[in-house]
């Protein structure tokens, strides 16, 4: 085993060891997102780079290594606090950082394993390795069901398959408004890297300019930002903004964007009432660029890119299914899509893919077009990866090779000459605005577990689409109680 695999596994079996003394995923990639930026930190400042530090040398990694016990808790404490209040880089990977991990003998482990006596340089190590370890580790904390994570991880298989089919090149400007841990910024900068061969400029570029992002939680937000750094994107300022991706017309356009915006159907903010109870009120967003004012937060992201996009830019984004047949709002915002955009193509997800219950979710692909008397949108071509399909997180996963016939049907380099098939059919404009309230939640296979009572699906899989449904309906009712007992 190279010393590399090593750290990994150290660093893997060191996850578990925490975890029996109450320490989360989440808390344990928190620490560890502090501890490892401080030692590539500190090896740029040693032989043979030598280059300067933005930390003060009092905050350092080699701050570290001679303390344990009592002192070494408090000069960690002491450290996050400090460079909480930095700018750049520095200030978001640290900003409101915490000493989760009480024992003082349990972090001095991780400081020397981390350390390896010296011997393990983080800088050196392959991009690919940092960025597995990492991104292993996220993924084990969006399985850790209590602590909510799971609600920013997209199945990779389903990121890939989007970017093997947007197919970015070195000249797109990509963003994510809503980034979560950075899945669709890395997938992007992968797939570059794999298939153009780039030259000092555009490696550059890459690095530094070509991928953006906006996450509105703090702690995503960092580990975001260290998944990029880990990758080797980024400059000195970081490729991702903390804040609310809704609240102003965007001043920058993008040429691609690649989102999957968080779930739930309405924006709404925590206040408390005058009899001293948690209250929610719902958020709109007023903005001239809006086509429509609503509360649904999905519909007004959907808005948000078609806004965000530059003319010709083109967006493919994740959505829950009442953003195709929700009525008012939905039914306007879905009119404007399919008259100002080429809304070209939309991919119907099955359930069980994500970590969040009961969601059912589509991928919509569409390009935002200049101004125009005449309708951009002249057919959208509808994939069903839904209708007799069942996938689940750990015992049936979805994989590449669900999406290949999806990825081929979808025929990248000529979108105009498309075949359809038994799950790939084509929908006019003309028959789509003559549906009530504009609906593109279209489907024409028939369900053999409804058609077949001989035939239907183990219990285990009727249980779990019964409960998807019922925690979905379960958040609907609780939305609709809040609003009522307002």
């Amino acid at each position: 085993m190279s010393e590399t695999n090593a750290m990994v596994q150290k660093l893997w079996n060191f996850a578990t060891v925490l975890r029996d003394d109450g320490i989360s995923y989440g808390d344990y990639v928190e620490q560890l997102t502090y501890l490892v930026f401080l030692k590539m930190d500190y090896e740029r400042t040693l032989p043979p780079l030598e280059l300067k530090s933005d930390i003060p040398k009092d905050w350092n990694w080699e701050s570290l290594l001679n303390l344990d016990g009592v002192e070494l808790e408090i000069h960690y404490r002491t450290l996050l606090e400090g460079l909480s209040k930095s700018h750049g880089l520095i200030g978001l990977i640290f900003r409101k950082s915490q000493n989760k991990i009480q024992n003082p003998a349990l972090l001095k482990r991780l400081v020397n394993l981390i350390h390896d006596g010296g011997k393990q340089s983080w800088l050196s190590m392959s991009v690919d390795v940092k960025g597995d370890i990492y991104e292993g580790l996220l993924e084990k904390n969006a399985q850790d069901t209590k602590s909510g994570a799971g609600q920013y991880f997209t199945p990779r298989v389903i990121i890939d398959a989007m970017v093997e089919v947007m197919k970015p090149t070195p000249k797109d400007t990509i963003y994510d408004p809503a980034c979560g841990t950075g899945g669709f910024l890395l997938s992007a900068h992968s797939y570059i890297k794999s298939n153009y061969k780039l030259n000092k400029e555009d490696e550059k570029r890459l690095k530094e300019e070509a991928l953006r992002g906006c996450e509105l939680v703090s702690n995503t937000a960092r580990l975001c930002v260290m998944n990029m750094y880990l990758h080797n994107i980024g400059g000195d300022e970081s490729p991702i903004e903390v804040n609310d991706s809704l609240l102003g017309t965007p001043s920058v356009h993008y040429s691609m964007i690649l989102s999957n915006p968080p779930f739930g159907s309405k924006s709404a903010i925590k206040i408390i009432n005058e009899d001293g109870k948690e209250d929610k009120d719902s958020v709109t967003y007023q903005r001239d660029d809006f086509w429509a004012t609503t509360s649904n937060k999905q519909l007004n992201f959907v808005q948000h890119i078609n806004s965000l996009l530059e003319i010709n830019g083109r967006a493919a984004v994740v959505v829950p299914d009442n953003v195709l047949f929700e009525n008012g709002a939905g039914e306007t915002i879905r009119k404007k899509l399919l008259q100002n955009c080429d809304l070209h193509t939309i991919l119907r997800l099955p359930t069980g893919l994500f970590y969040a219950q009961g969601v059912k979710a589509n991928v919509i692909f569409f390009d935002r077009k200049g101004a125009s008397e005449q309708v951009q949108t002249k057919d959208v071509w509808i994939y069903d990866l839904r209708t007799n399909q069942h996938f689940t997180l750990k015992r049936d996963p979805m994989t590449k090779a669900d999406l290949e016939d999806f990825i081929k049907c979808y025929n990248a380099d000529n979108r105009h000459q498309r075949v359809e098939t038994e799950k790939f059919k084509k929908f006019t404009y003309d028959e789509i605005i003559k549906r009530d309230n504009t609906n593109l939640d279209i489907f024409w296979l028939k369900d053999e577990s409804v058609e077949d009572s001989a035939n239907l699906p183990e219990p285990k899989v009727l249980i779990e689409d019964i409960l998807e449904n019922l925690e979905y309906v379960k958040s609907e009712f609780e939305e609709i109680y809040e609003e009522l007992g307002k």
